[in-house]
Protein backbone atom coordinates (compact mmCIF):
# COMPACT_ATOMS: atom_id res chain seq x y z
CA UNK A 1 0.00 0.00 0.00
CA UNK A 2 1.41 3.42 -0.93
CA UNK A 3 1.38 6.52 1.23
CA UNK A 4 -1.50 8.04 -0.70
CA UNK A 5 -3.81 5.10 0.02
CA UNK A 6 -2.62 4.98 3.61
CA UNK A 7 -3.58 8.64 4.02
CA UNK A 8 -7.02 7.93 2.54
CA UNK A 9 -7.57 5.11 5.00
CA UNK A 10 -6.50 7.25 7.94
CA UNK A 11 -8.71 10.16 6.90
CA UNK A 12 -11.63 7.79 6.41
CA UNK A 13 -11.16 6.30 9.88
CA UNK A 14 -10.94 9.68 11.61
CA UNK A 15 -14.07 10.95 9.86
CA UNK A 16 -15.83 7.69 10.66
CA UNK A 17 -15.16 8.21 14.35
CA UNK A 18 -17.64 11.12 14.29
CA UNK A 19 -20.50 8.84 15.27
CA UNK A 20 -23.81 10.48 14.38
CA UNK A 21 -25.92 8.86 17.10
CA UNK A 22 -23.48 9.81 19.86
CA UNK A 23 -22.87 13.35 18.61
CA UNK A 24 -26.54 14.17 18.01
CA UNK A 25 -27.74 12.61 21.28
CA UNK A 26 -25.20 14.67 23.20
CA UNK A 27 -26.02 17.90 21.34
CA UNK A 28 -29.81 17.66 21.43
CA UNK A 29 -30.73 15.24 24.24
CA UNK A 30 -27.72 16.08 26.44
CA UNK A 31 -27.09 12.40 27.08
CA UNK A 32 -25.28 9.49 25.47
CA UNK A 33 -27.41 7.21 23.30
CA UNK A 34 -25.28 4.32 24.53
CA UNK A 35 -26.98 4.69 27.90
CA UNK A 36 -30.36 4.04 26.32
CA UNK A 37 -32.12 0.96 24.95
CA UNK A 38 -29.74 -1.62 23.54
CA UNK A 39 -26.70 0.50 24.38
CA UNK A 40 -25.66 0.60 20.73
CA UNK A 41 -24.53 3.86 19.10
CA UNK A 42 -26.43 3.29 15.89
CA UNK A 43 -29.45 4.55 14.00
CA UNK A 44 -31.86 1.83 15.17
CA UNK A 45 -31.22 2.43 18.87
CA UNK A 46 -31.34 6.20 18.36
CA UNK A 47 -34.67 5.91 16.55
CA UNK A 48 -36.14 3.66 19.22
CA UNK A 49 -34.83 5.86 22.04
CA UNK A 50 -35.57 9.34 20.69
CA UNK A 51 -37.20 9.29 17.27
CA UNK A 52 -38.18 12.63 15.79
CA UNK A 53 -36.45 14.90 13.32
CA UNK A 54 -33.05 14.48 14.94
CA UNK A 55 -32.97 10.97 13.49
CA UNK A 56 -32.50 12.60 10.08
CA UNK A 57 -29.43 14.37 11.42
CA UNK A 58 -27.94 11.03 12.46
CA UNK A 59 -28.46 9.72 8.94
CA UNK A 60 -26.88 12.83 7.42
CA UNK A 61 -23.83 12.61 9.69
CA UNK A 62 -23.25 8.89 9.26
CA UNK A 63 -23.67 8.93 5.49
CA UNK A 64 -22.12 12.35 4.96
CA UNK A 65 -18.84 11.40 6.62
CA UNK A 66 -18.44 8.51 4.17
CA UNK A 67 -19.11 10.74 1.17
CA UNK A 68 -16.65 13.32 2.50
CA UNK A 69 -14.03 10.61 3.01
CA UNK A 70 -14.57 9.46 -0.56
CA UNK A 71 -14.31 13.00 -1.93
CA UNK A 72 -11.05 13.64 -0.10
CA UNK A 73 -9.71 10.29 -1.30
CA UNK A 74 -10.55 11.22 -4.89
CA UNK A 75 -8.67 14.49 -4.51
CA UNK A 76 -5.67 12.86 -2.84
CA UNK A 77 -5.32 9.85 -5.12
CA UNK A 78 -6.84 10.72 -8.52
CA UNK A 79 -4.77 8.04 -10.25
CA UNK A 80 -6.22 5.35 -7.95
CA UNK A 81 -9.61 6.95 -7.45
CA UNK A 82 -11.78 3.84 -7.27
CA UNK A 83 -9.61 1.97 -4.78
CA UNK A 84 -8.91 5.12 -2.75
CA UNK A 85 -12.62 5.91 -2.37
CA UNK A 86 -13.45 2.33 -1.44
CA UNK A 87 -10.66 2.16 1.12
CA UNK A 88 -11.63 5.49 2.66
CA UNK A 89 -15.26 4.40 2.86
CA UNK A 90 -14.52 1.07 4.50
CA UNK A 91 -12.17 2.75 6.99
CA UNK A 92 -14.92 5.29 7.76
CA UNK A 93 -17.22 2.35 8.48
CA UNK A 94 -14.58 0.89 10.81
CA UNK A 95 -14.22 4.25 12.53
CA UNK A 96 -17.97 4.36 13.06
CA UNK A 97 -17.83 0.96 14.71
CA UNK A 98 -14.68 1.54 16.75
CA UNK A 99 -14.42 5.33 17.30
CA UNK A 100 -11.22 6.36 19.04
CA UNK A 101 -12.96 9.51 20.32
CA UNK A 102 -15.65 7.50 22.11
CA UNK A 103 -13.79 4.61 23.72
CA UNK A 104 -14.04 2.40 20.60
CA UNK A 105 -17.75 1.82 21.35
CA UNK A 106 -19.66 2.80 18.24
CA UNK A 107 -22.47 1.59 16.06
CA UNK A 108 -22.84 -1.43 13.82
CA UNK A 109 -21.99 0.44 10.65
CA UNK A 110 -24.83 -0.58 8.34
CA UNK A 111 -25.71 3.01 7.42
CA UNK A 112 -22.06 3.78 6.73
CA UNK A 113 -21.77 0.59 4.66
CA UNK A 114 -24.83 1.67 2.68
CA UNK A 115 -23.17 5.02 2.03
CA UNK A 116 -20.11 3.22 0.65
CA UNK A 117 -22.38 1.32 -1.72
CA UNK A 118 -24.10 4.53 -2.86
CA UNK A 119 -20.75 6.23 -3.38
CA UNK A 120 -19.23 3.39 -5.38
CA UNK A 121 -22.20 2.20 -7.49
CA UNK A 122 -25.83 3.05 -6.80
CA UNK A 123 -26.94 -0.33 -8.16
CA UNK A 124 -25.20 -2.10 -5.30
CA UNK A 125 -27.07 0.06 -2.82
CA UNK A 126 -30.44 -0.49 -4.50
CA UNK A 127 -30.03 -4.27 -4.44
CA UNK A 128 -28.91 -4.32 -0.80
CA UNK A 129 -31.58 -1.88 0.33
CA UNK A 130 -34.30 -3.84 -1.45
CA UNK A 131 -33.19 -6.98 0.38
CA UNK A 132 -33.13 -5.09 3.67
CA UNK A 133 -36.66 -3.75 3.18
CA UNK A 134 -38.04 -7.14 2.15
CA UNK A 135 -36.50 -8.94 5.12
CA UNK A 136 -37.64 -6.33 7.65
CA UNK A 137 -41.13 -6.19 6.13
CA UNK A 138 -41.65 -9.94 6.34
CA UNK A 139 -39.72 -10.77 9.52
CA UNK A 140 -39.56 -7.45 11.44
CA UNK A 141 -35.93 -8.20 12.28
CA UNK A 142 -33.77 -5.17 11.48
CA UNK A 143 -30.63 -7.07 12.44
CA UNK A 144 -31.34 -9.89 9.98
CA UNK A 145 -32.10 -7.40 7.23
CA UNK A 146 -28.88 -5.54 7.98
CA UNK A 147 -26.73 -8.68 7.86
CA UNK A 148 -28.23 -9.86 4.58
CA UNK A 149 -27.98 -6.38 3.06
CA UNK A 150 -24.29 -6.15 3.98
CA UNK A 151 -23.72 -9.59 2.46
CA UNK A 152 -25.49 -8.42 -0.70
CA UNK A 153 -23.20 -5.39 -0.80
CA UNK A 154 -20.18 -7.69 -0.75
CA UNK A 155 -21.54 -9.75 -3.63
CA UNK A 156 -22.43 -6.57 -5.51
CA UNK A 157 -18.91 -5.20 -5.32
CA UNK A 158 -17.55 -8.44 -6.75
CA UNK A 159 -20.10 -8.37 -9.59
CA UNK A 160 -19.96 -4.69 -10.53
CA UNK A 161 -16.19 -4.27 -10.18
CA UNK A 162 -14.84 -7.26 -12.14
CA UNK A 163 -11.09 -7.55 -12.43
CA UNK A 164 -10.55 -5.42 -9.32
CA UNK A 165 -9.80 -7.94 -6.56
CA UNK A 166 -9.06 -5.33 -3.89
CA UNK A 167 -12.54 -3.88 -4.31
CA UNK A 168 -14.00 -7.36 -3.83
CA UNK A 169 -11.82 -7.89 -0.75
CA UNK A 170 -12.92 -4.59 0.78
CA UNK A 171 -16.52 -5.44 -0.06
CA UNK A 172 -16.10 -8.70 1.83
CA UNK A 173 -14.66 -6.73 4.75
CA UNK A 174 -17.91 -4.74 4.90
CA UNK A 175 -19.92 -7.96 5.20
CA UNK A 176 -17.55 -9.50 7.76
CA UNK A 177 -17.56 -6.37 9.92
CA UNK A 178 -21.36 -6.24 9.82
CA UNK A 179 -21.63 -9.91 10.80
CA UNK A 180 -19.13 -9.45 13.62
CA UNK A 181 -20.93 -6.40 14.99
CA UNK A 182 -24.23 -8.32 14.89
CA UNK A 183 -22.87 -11.44 16.59
CA UNK A 184 -25.05 -10.83 19.63
CA UNK A 185 -28.10 -10.37 17.42
CA UNK A 186 -27.29 -13.61 15.60
CA UNK A 187 -27.26 -15.46 18.90
CA UNK A 188 -30.62 -13.97 19.86
CA UNK A 189 -32.06 -14.79 16.44
CA UNK A 190 -31.02 -18.42 16.83
CA UNK A 191 -32.59 -18.52 20.30
CA UNK A 192 -35.74 -16.74 19.14
CA UNK A 193 -35.08 -13.85 21.51
CA UNK A 194 -34.32 -11.06 19.06
CA UNK A 195 -36.41 -7.93 19.40
CA UNK A 196 -38.72 -7.17 16.48
CA UNK A 197 -39.29 -3.72 15.02
CA UNK A 198 -42.68 -2.75 13.64
CA UNK A 199 -43.57 0.27 11.55
CA UNK A 200 -46.49 0.91 13.88
CA UNK A 201 -45.37 1.27 17.50
CA UNK A 202 -48.59 -0.11 18.92
CA UNK A 203 -47.72 -3.45 17.32
CA UNK A 204 -44.33 -3.64 18.95
CA UNK A 205 -44.95 -6.08 21.73
CA UNK A 206 -41.35 -6.74 22.58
Amino acid sequence: MNWCLLACGLIGYILGCLNGAIVISRLFQHEDVRQKGSGNAGLTNFLRSYGGATTVLVILVDMGKVFLAGLLAKLLCPEQEVLAKMLAGVCAMAGHMFPIFFGFRGGKGILSGAAVAVMMDWRIFVIGFAIFLAVVFFTHYVSLGSILAATAFAVGFAVFFPGQPMISVLGAVIALLAIYMHRGNIGRLLRGEERKTYLQKNKNKE
